[in-house]
């Protein structure tokens, strides 16, 4: 049989082959975080004609005679290059720019994807559209310990915010110099115990000849006292004192005269609080927002990177699994060498180019078309031959 005709075919399949990969690419244009992939052809074997043989006797050399019988697929690549990004405003759609994967979990298996559409479930995971678990490393008392095994990333609604005791209290403005003595100005200052509970601080300001006397006592009993004297509007002493652990600071009051603004500035004990919302910051961080004022790191998002990414294997739902090639997976903060960086309320759109697809499908089908012709001829060859004898 005729070389060619089996010349043609081997270009049929690999140029069917090409046509699949294309037509992939293409179907995938809208699919969040896919990577096109591209086809390389080369030669297959060739038949040895003539060999080479050196020049001799003053005579020339000669070159080798082969032919060539037809091509095959050498590979499929993908193009890891950077999608599009598309707003969405949902604060748990994520978007790696730079280098690296999500790493998603599903039981024992691990999954790698650039794909960060990710939805709470009824246990606060964040999760994949396939029931991947999105992975990282959860805080405790608001430390990520980043060197510690991968576990699924929780944003309960049931997270609380720790009750934080009361160990200062401040106030500002103005207590007035021209007020007359034995004038009485009195502040309450709401405060918390360890375990939460709140108790009113009680401070009475009484004008003195030398300047104001403070009283502090709170609801417990204890209490305290300080005497404020002013040089020109300005604290000269009794910035502070303590009633019952807490100290109360007077330092940004002033004494001028014919102007009261005395104001609590504030107080750093809170109440336990309860997670209203989180957002995700650039480095992975998941920060929750509580009832009580506080915001507390609630876990990192980690990210993975391969020495070959191209050697990692496709295992469907925008998922990339681990190959002998790809090399050993390397863990990460977004941010860190040689990793991108998130961004929250964005998703990585395809990378497809579909002028590009579309010029490849004209290519693909061209190549199968002219290989087909090579069929027909060498069968119109071997009718000739067959029509020798009539």
């Amino acid at each position: 049989m005729l070389r060619s005709l089996y010349s043609g075919i081997s270009g049929l399949r690999a140029h069917q082959t090409m046509l699949d990969v294309t037509g992939n690419n293409i179907a995938n244009v809208n699919t969040t975080g896919f990577k096109a992939s591209a086809t390389q052809f080369q030669d297959t074997l060739s038949q040895m004609t003539q060999p080479a043989a050196a020049g001799q006797d003053g005579g020339a050399g000669t070159n080798p005679a082969q032919i060539g019988l037809g091509v095959r697929v050498a590979g499929i690549s993908t193009n890891f290059g950077q999608g599009s990004a598309q707003n969405t405003g949902k604060a748990s759609d994520l978007m790696i720019s730079g280098d690296g994967f999500f790493v998603t979990g599903k039981g024992a298996q691990t999954f790698y994807t650039r794909a960060g559409a990710f939805e709470p479930d009824n246990a606060g995971r964040l999760v994949s559209p396939d029931g991947g678990v999105l992975q990282g490393w959860t805080a405790v008392n608001g430390v990520v310990n980043t060197g510690g095994a991968l576990g699924a990333i929780v944003v309960s609604p049931n997270s609380t915010s720790p009750a934080v005791a009361t160990t200062q209290a401040a106030l500002n403005g103005n207590l007035p110099s021209d007020a007359a003595p034995g004038t009485v100005m009195e502040r309450q200052v709401k405060v918390f115990n360890a375990d939460g509970a709140s108790r009113t601080l009680d401070l009475t300001f009484t004008k003195s000849a030398a300047g104001w006397d403070v009283s502090g006592r709170d609801a417990n009993g204890a209490a305290g006292t300080s005497a404020m004297t002013f040089r020109d509007g300005a604290l000269a002493s009794g910035g502070s004192f303590a009633v019952g652990g807490i100290t109360v600071d007077l330092g940004a009051v002033t004494g001028y005269a014919a102007m009261s603004t005395l104001n609590v500035a504030g107080q750093n004990g809170a109440e336990a609080g309860t997670l209203q919302s989180y957002t995700l910051a650039p480095d992975g961080s998941v920060v929750g927002s509580f009832s009580n004022g506080s915001r507390s790191v609630l876990a990192r998002v980690a990210l993975a990177k391969f020495a070959n990414p191209g050697g990692l294997e496709k295992a469907g739902g925008n998922t990339y699994v681990a190959t002998g090639n790809s090399g050993a997976v390397q863990l990460g903060t977004p941010g860190a060498a040689g990793m991108g960086t998130l961004a929250t309320g964005s998703l990585e759109m395809s990378n497809v180019d579909l002028s590009q697809e579309f010029t490849n499908l004209i290519v693909a089908q061209r190549g199968f078309q002219a290989n087909a012709r090579i069929i027909t001829t060498s069968d119109e060859v071997l009718q000739e031959l067959s029509n020798l004898k009539r």
